[in-house]
């Protein structure tokens, strides 16, 4: 029988969405190897309520860390106190969002498991009691289907990868004070620059709408605010390297290659040519839609839908009509 464990992350004392997925796939991947499913949320704070996709996210027991010095992010405090749960509680599979923070401590546990580590994983399954992960490979242009020979098997989940049912329990909590001491640790959090909270972070929106060299300037970036705020709160923003490297637009933002992986629902690359570093971060869209006026543009060939235009035109005239579809409701 094998324990799944999930490893959860929150933003600004919330449960992050993707936190509800990881649940979801831990349960379903102990139920499918006839075993059990807990989750770990390590925090800074005393415990106010589940969060969305706790109530029915199918995992036996969450366990809540507290401990001011877990109130940010903070890489080896982090992975001492989840590789500490993963040994005491005997865990055989330890799966983890494949956000930024998701991918840092999942490698930093793997290093110190001595275990190897699937990044980014999109499907698995289990067969005659063995795991088999997929995941992108060759920038997104083939999947590869891999086993661990380890345990435990460590995994981070790429957001919107998964179609899940929700489960069917709600978890014991169990609140627990952490034990650490501060002394001598390497980092510390001086201060966060916050972004937006009306905005989605691009790793999690389920629309996601990007802006390439095509808009000539970050003065232009209102038009795909504009089209971000008639698609709905469910959007976010998202840039190429080439905006980012500019200066136009922060890092947080970038999709692809050397940036942020996406998988929303709809995405729509605007201006954006379709480098391969590009497409690599959001191939696994659900629907793609280009819009660019070099009717060669390389992202045309992924595209579900494009528009050969001038976005300065093509834009206003999207953001006007989805504003009227809405309206009409």
């Amino acid at each position: 029988m094998t324990k799944v464990l999930a490893v959860l992350e929150e933003r600004e004392g919330w449960l992050t969405e993707v936190a509800g997925e990881v649940m979801a796939v831990a349960a379903g991947l102990a139920e499918d190897l006839g075993g059990s499913a807990d989750a770990l949320l390590p925090r800074g704070e005393a415990w106010r309520d589940g969060g969305e996709g706790v109530e029915r996210s199918g995992v036996r027991r969450l366990t809540v860390l507290v401990h001011e010095a877990l109130a940010s992010y903070r890489p080896e405090v982090f992975t001492a106190v989840v590789e500490s749960a993963v040994r005491e509680g005997g865990y055989g599979a330890v799966l983890l969002a494949a956000t930024s923070q998701g991918k840092d401590l999942a490698a930093r546990l793997a290093a110190r498991l001595d275990v190897p580590l699937a990044q980014e994983i999109v499907d698995l399954a289990v067969s005659g009691g063995e795991i088999e992960l997929v995941r992108p490979v060759y920038a997104g242009k083939a999947l590869a289907r891999i086993h661990l020979d380890s345990s435990p098997l460590i995994a981070t989940i790429r957001p919107h990868a998964f179609s899940l049912e929700p489960g069917k329990s709600a978890p014991e909590i169990e609140v627990v004070e952490a034990d650490l001491d501060p002394s001598g640790w390497a980092t510390e959090v001086l201060a966060f620059e916050a972004s937006d909270p009306e905005v989605p972070d691009v790793a999690e929106a389920a629309v996601v709408v990007s802006g390439g060299r095509g808009l000539k300037g970050p003065e232009n970036w209102d038009l795909l605010e504009g089209l971000r705020a008639a698609l709905g709160g469910d959007a976010g923003l998202g840039a190429s390297r080439a905006v980012v490297d500019a200066g136009w637009r922060p890092h947080a933002e970038q999709v692809g290659q050397t940036g942020q992986t996406v998988a929303p629902r709809l995405y729509f690359a605007i201006g954006i040519s379709g480098a391969v570093q590009h497409l690599a971060g959001m191939r696994t869209a659900g629907k793609i839609v280009a819009i660019n006026r070099d009717a060669d543009a390389p992202i045309f060939k992924i595209a579900d839908y494009g528009i050969v235009g001038d976005l300065f035109e093509v834009v206003p005239a999207l953001t006007r009509e989805i504003e009227a579809l809405r309206a009409r409701g």
